[in-house]
């Protein structure tokens, strides 16, 4: 009987330990006090009674970003730090502007999955499966068409079309954070050493020096 009470108390707090990845809201809301120096996991609330609409409320989703530059992209974040009022809810937005054959480049969100649906124009989407697969599930979009991309693997988006397209993204997370692959392993600061790098992708370290310098 007390290996069984022991064998349910794990059960249950490997349980509580799997779904602790945000954690519920214990009151009506936690608007992010951007000012504070309070270091916690996830931002400091103030006081519930300065609450105004202000704080839930974000415009100019409307307006195209700008899509000149190398990637041919832009995306518009809509999380805390630009509606307090998301703290300790888990969910934001982005919307995405692709110039013709733009790309979202490969990145990934380390605490979100991802729900994409293409407002206008045609999309290449993937994502590629952990390792040991490493399987790429990919699917052209068209508009009103949806597609998830799972929390932390690595996924893009490719304007597919000759004029712009646009998406409208939610994710799992107040803050889902973004890892650019490319900006990552060659833009890290201090850089990774071009000896690592070189063996990682079989390459000579001139290569991994020049795509390094680009960045």
């Amino acid at each position: 009987m007390a290996r069984e009470a022991i064998f349910l108390s794990i059960v249950a707090l490997s349980f509580s330990i799997s779904f602790a990845f945000e954690p519920s809201p214990l009151q009506d809301f936690c608007i992010a006090d951007l000012t504070s120096s309070a270091r916690v996991n996830g931002l400091a609330c103030k006081n519930p009674t300065l609450a105004q609409a202000s704080d839930f409320s974000f415009s100019g989703l409307h307006l195209p970003g700008n899509t000149s530059n190398p990637t041919g992209s832009r995306v518009t974040a809509v999380n805390v730090a630009q509606i307090p009022g998301l703290n300790t809810l888990g969910i934001s937005l982005v919307r995405i502007d692709y110039a013709p054959w733009g790309i979202n480049p490969p990145h990934t969100h380390p605490r979100a999955t991802e729900i994409l649906t293409v407002i206008d124009g045609s999309l290449e989407v993937g994502f590629v499966t952990s390792n040991p697969d490493n399987k790429f599930i990919t699917k052209t979009l068209q508009k009103g068409d949806v597609f998830v991309f799972p929390v932390g693997l690595v996924h893009f988006q490719r304007n597919v079309g000759y004029k712009n397209a646009v998406a409208i993204a939610a994710l799992s997370s107040q803050n889902p954070g973004v890892i650019t692959i490319a900006n990552a392993v060659f833009g890290a600061k201090p850089a990774i050493s071009s000896d690592v790098l070189a063996k990682a992708f079989m390459v000579d370290k001139s290569v991994v020096q020049m795509l390094q310098a680009k960045f």
